[in-house]
């Protein structure tokens, strides 16, 4: 068979754009007892688990572990743990990795193909917890071959999947001795990158310090920490306080530094869309009907406005307007009659009070949303206004995610997904009906066998143009057959004390925080001069 070098694909679906603002910056050192070479980062949430086992870091980018291959600024592949870019054969159905020389985990012990084979063999296991395993469905097998490679065999051609081995290694000298999903390295991780964990406050902060053997240079900021802070104002006072050296922001709080000095805001473009989950289980959220008007009845346009103050784009599908792989023409705008005359149609008829009713039943369903996050609150409180004028009534309440999730089969999410990379990565797991309820994949238990079908087809096909049209058919589809109501593709605003070099952003994915932001090479900043 002849062998060929997969070469890293650009992502040019959106630009990157970082503009500047000014604030108060911490102080870099001295009565505070700030040292310059630490930073404290606000975010919004903290992992479950710091294994990759259970699907820590598996897009990439975490401090502590890295794949074989991560990705640039511009999120083309690049060579990590291994020397360079695989081999594959012209089937596409094997790809040969070459392992670089002298690595070692934090531990001291020395970075093997076992350690490879390892990792993957324990996500594929199904008795492993991880909900991301279906990602890795392609690999039939997985080997060592001599000292320095490895070998995996493909189930079918998956023209996506040098992406997938960005996925992190783990040592199975540590994580072998252990059961996945109880063990202590879930919170006590050792793995090969520019950091280690030093400290897990749970609930409150992680701490991680520079690893000196790090084989690509010990980083210049020895000390970050990540402050867990769920409610957005507290992040945004804290960090006027000096608290902080950055944090996440949602763009009103953003806009609060605008005239302050010695701080930069940052705007990461992003695949990160909001959505309504519509389960397929209520008896008035699984109505076709009802999805549609309310599809029809949604100001996306306003959204971006007035709740994302510009920092955003209308969200038509899951893909942002600006992907390559979007399908030109599903873009559609508010149409209340429209909405009105389908439920009209189906027999959704309006009450005295304006509500619709059908066969006694009212047109009414509970959306939540996650306590503290006021983006999607208010993306919430704009739906249900649009909602009300088609005659359905939603009902918005808050709740932590710990309350929420047992509800997902029956009531609607305010929700957020997005993965870059390929169509594949993120739109599976959204809509595959084979992953329905299985935890935060396919929340509203969404069901089209010609979703199934395009999905399958884009997964499993090497052939660009018939990937296309099978990613065109699925947008139409959901456009026909909304699972969801996709509401507007967000960008990701942060805001740092300007006092360090090499900060950039990347074309982001839902997951922002801790493996996305201007952080997400903090191993290569450089003190500013």
């Amino acid at each position: 068979m002849t062998t060929r070098r997969i070469r890293g694909a650009a992502v040019t679906a959106a630009a990157m754009v970082a503009g500047v603002a000014a604030c108060s910056a911490p102080s870099s050192g001295g009565s505070d007892g700030k040292s310059a070479d630490s930073v404290v980062i606000g975010v919004a949430s903290e992992p479950d688990t710091l294994s990759p086992l259970l699907g820590y870091g598996k897009d990439g980018n975490s401090k502590i572990f890295e794949g074989l291959l991560a990705r640039n600024a511009d999120l083309e592949l690049r060579p990590a743990l291994a020397k360079a870019l695989p081999e594959v054969t012209g089937d596409g159905l094997t790809y040969t990795y070459t392992l670089r020389d002298g690595v070692e985990f934090s531990d001291g012990e020395p970075l093997t193909p076992a350690d490879v084979v390892f990792t993957y063999k324990t996500i594929l296991d199904a008795k492993t917890n991880n909900t991301s395993r279906s990602e890795l469905d392609a690999i039939k097998d997985v080997r060592a071959s001599g000292d320095d490679k490895v070998v995996f065999t493909l189930k079918y051609p998956y023209a996506p999947f040098a992406g997938r081995t960005v996925l992190p290694i783990v040592p199975e000298h540590v994580a072998g001795e252990q059961d996945p999903n109880t063990g202590s390295f879930n919170t006590e991780p050792v793995g090969t990158g520019p950091y280690v964990l030093a400290n897990w406050s749970k609930g409150e902060k992680l701490t991680f310090k520079a690893n000196p053997n790090y084989w690509g240079g010990e980083p210049k900021v020895k000390t970050f920490t990540m402050a867990v802070i769920a409610d957005d104002n507290v992040r945004a006072t804290r960090l006027r306080s000096g608290d902080l050296d950055g944090a996440v922001l949602p763009p009103n709080l953003v806009a609060t530094f605008k005239n302050d000095d010695g701080m930069k805001s940052y705007d990461a473009k992003s695949y990160d869309f909001r959505t309504v989950t519509l389960p397929t289980a209520n008896k008035v959220t699984g109505d076709r009907a009802i999805r549609q008007a309310l599809d029809a009845a949604v100001d996306r346009e306003a959204m971006v406005d007035k709740v994302l103050d510009g920092a955003g784009r209308p969200a038509y599908g899951p893909l942002p307007v600006d992907d390559p792989w979007f399908a030109k023409g599903i873009e559609r705008t508010q149409d209340l009659d429209k909405a009105k005359r389908i439920l009209d149609e189906a027999g959704w008829k309006p009450g005295t009070d304006g509500i619709r009713a059908k066969d006694g039943r009212r047109a009414a369903f509970t959306l939540f949303y996650p306590s503290g996050d006021k983006v999607r609150q208010d993306h919430a409180l704009a739906y249900a206004s649009d909602a009300k004028k088609a005659g359905i009534d939603v009902t918005v309440e808050s709740a932590t995610w710990e309350v929420i999730e047992p509800r997902m089969k029956n009531d609607a999410v305010l929700a957020g997904f997005g993965s870059t990379g390929d169509p594949d990565f993120g739109l599976y797991t959204l809509l595959h009906s084979s992953l329905a309820g299985d935890g935060f994949n396919n929340m509203g238990r969404y069901d089209n066998a010609a979703v199934d079908e395009a999905l399958d087809t884009g997964r499993r096909s090497q052939d660009p143009q018939k990937r296309e049209a099978a990613y065109a058919a699925l947008q139409r589809e959901l456009v026909k057959d909304p699972g969801y109501t996709f509401l507007t593709h967000i960008d990701h605003l942060y805001v740092l004390a300007d006092r360090w070099e090499g900060l950039s952003t990347q074309l982001e994915p839902h997951e922002h925080g801790f493996a996305s932001g201007p952080w997400w090479n903090i191993e290569d900043w450089q003190p500013k001069k």
